[in-house]
C-alpha cells in the first residue's frame, strides 16, 4: 500500500481528534476546568483537525495541498502563540501573576469581540495556574510542542516529494 497525502492529512485529523478527546478526557474525568487561554487552544486544535479533514476529503493536487498545509501552518503557528502566552503567564513570579478575569461565557456575552479577544489573549490569574502535568510539563507547555509538531508537519505536507500525489 502507497502512503498517500490523503493518508498523511488523515494522519493529521486523527491527531486533532484524540488530542481533543483527551482534552475532554482531564475536563470530564479528572474535573480540570479549562481557562479562556485552554479554549482559544482547543480551537486551534479544532480548525487544524477540520482542515486537514476538509484536505482528506477533498484529495487535492499539488496546489491545493500546499494551500491546505499552509492553512495548517497558520493555524499552528496561532495556536502556538497562544500556548506561548500561557506558558509565559505560567512562569511569572508569584507577585506578577494578573487577577483572575471573568468567565470566558461572561466576555462573550458582555464585550465586543475585539475587547473580548483583547482580554482573554492578555491572560488572568486561571490561566497561570498548573493544576496537572506530564513529566514535569504542564498541558500549556505540552500544546507548544504539539503546535510545533503540526507546523512541522504541515511543512511537510506542503514540500515532501516522497509520496504519490494522490
Amino acid at each position: 500500500m502507497t502512503i498517500t497525502y490523503r493518508h498523511l492529512f488523515f494522519l493529521a485529523a486523527l491527531a486533532s481528534a484524540g488530542l481533543m478527546a483527551f482534552a475532554l478526557f482531564l475536563q470530564q474525568v479528572l474535573h480540570l476546568e479549562p481557562c479562556p487561554l485552554c479554549i482559544f487552544q482547543r480551537v486551534f486544535v479544532m480548525a487544524i483537525g477540520a482542515v486537514a479533514l476538509v484536505a482528506t476529503l477533498h484529495n487535492p493536487g499539488l496546489l491545493g495541498r500546499r494551500l491546505y498545509a499552509a492553512l495548517m501552518g497558520l493555524l499552528a503557528l496561532g495556536g502556538g502563540a497562544v500556548a506561548g502566552r500561557q506558558v509565559w503567564l505560567q512562569h511569572l513570579p508569584a507577585d506578577q501573576v494578573p487577577e483572575c478575569g471573568p468567565g470566558l461565557d461572561y466576555m462573550l456575552e458582555a464585550f465586543p469581540l475585539n475587547e473580548m479577544l483583547r482580554l482573554v489573549l492578555r491572560g488572568s490569574g486561571e490561566c497561570a495556574k498548573v493544576e496537572w502535568t506530564l513529566l514535569g510539563f504542564s498541558i500549556a507547555e505540552w500544546m507548544l510542542v504539539v503546535f510545533a509538531g503540526f507546523l512541522i508537519y504541515a511543512f511537510v505536507l506542503a514540500g515532501a516529494k516522497t509520496f504519490a500525489s494522490r
